[in-house]
Parts: structure tokens; sequence; C-alpha cells
């Protein structure tokens, strides 16, 4: 078993002769800005390295691939767990205090609202009654008014669709 001043004098070695190099390699692998940076993975690697010095292949060159290899293969999985986190954004608080104008707007808008919806023939009001008003899906409205499911969807899509329309232009 090897004593601790040799195993410190292995990692220093290690590190003095592939530090730069891997992390020049891993600042290619990581995006600027990202969580996991490539300082972190190199440390890591060495992390790796202290823990594996068993295991770890004799002589420099074999053991600078096995140090590559960690340092990808870790990279890979840092790679991997950003694209598993949802992409986080910045929760604005709303306005608590209403526009000075907003009431107005509300006036408007509603009023259009009111006169595109006497636009609308009775047909399409009928629907839109069943569908939002009551609440009832699309079978039971065809039900009750007596029509095929694909008219009440037709009826509600463009009856929706000049209402949209007009609250646009308001």
């Amino acid at each position: 078993m090897p004593t601790a001043t040799a195993v410190d004098t292995h990692l220093r070695e290690l590190h003095r002769d592939n530090g730069s190099a891997l992390l020049h390699y891993l600042r290619r692998l990581t995006p600027p800005g990202s969580a996991c940076t490539a300082e972190d993975l190199l440390q890591e690697t060495m992390l790796r390295a202290w823990r594996s010095l068993d295991r770890m292949p004799p002589g420099p060159e074999p053991q600078r691939r096995w140090l590559f290899t960690v340092a990808r293969r870790l990279a890979i999985d840092a790679y991997r767990r950003r694209q598993r986190l949802p992409v986080e954004v910045e929760v604005v608080e709303p306005e608590l205090t209403p526009a000075a104008d907003s009431a107005a707007e509300v006036a408007v808008a509603s009023l259009t609202l009111r006169r595109a919806i006497g636009e609308l023939g009775p047909a399409h009001r009928a629907v839109l009654r069943e569908l939002y008003v009551e609440g009832h899906s699309a079978e039971e409205a065809a039900a009750l008014l007596g029509v095929p499911v694909g008219t009440v969807k037709s009826r509600a899509h463009y009856a929706v669709l000049h209402l949209r329309n007009a609250l646009a232009g308001s």
C-alpha cells in the first residue's frame, strides 16, 4: 500500500502534467455561463483519479488517456443534467396597482365584445353560450342544439375567431 506522501506526490504530478491540458479540453466542452464550469469538472476529474489510483493504468500516457476519458464523461453527464432541468426564468411580480387608463381599456373592450357578439348569428351565439357560459362539452352542446359535433366545433371556431379579431382591432 502506498504511503500518503507517495499518493500526494503522484496526484501532484498528475495534475502538473495534465491539469492545464484537461482544463483547456473541458473549456471547449462546457458552454460559457453554464452551472457546471470547466474548473468544477477538472476538480471532479482529479477527485476521481484520487479515488481510483489503485485502478489507474501504469505509465504517463495511459493515465493521461484515462483522465481525458473521465473528463469527457463528466462533461457529457453535466450536459445531460442541464438538458433534463427545466429552463429557469425570472419571476416578475405583477403590477399591483392598475394603470390609470385600465378602467377605460376595460370599458372599451367590453363594449367591443358586446358589439362583436351582436354581430354573430344566432346559431354561433347559441354554440358559444352552451360551450363557454353553460360549460357543456362539444358533444353535449351538439345534443342540446340538435346539430352534429363537427358543426358545433366549426361554429365555435369561427365565432371565437370573429371575437378575437374584433378585440384585436379595438
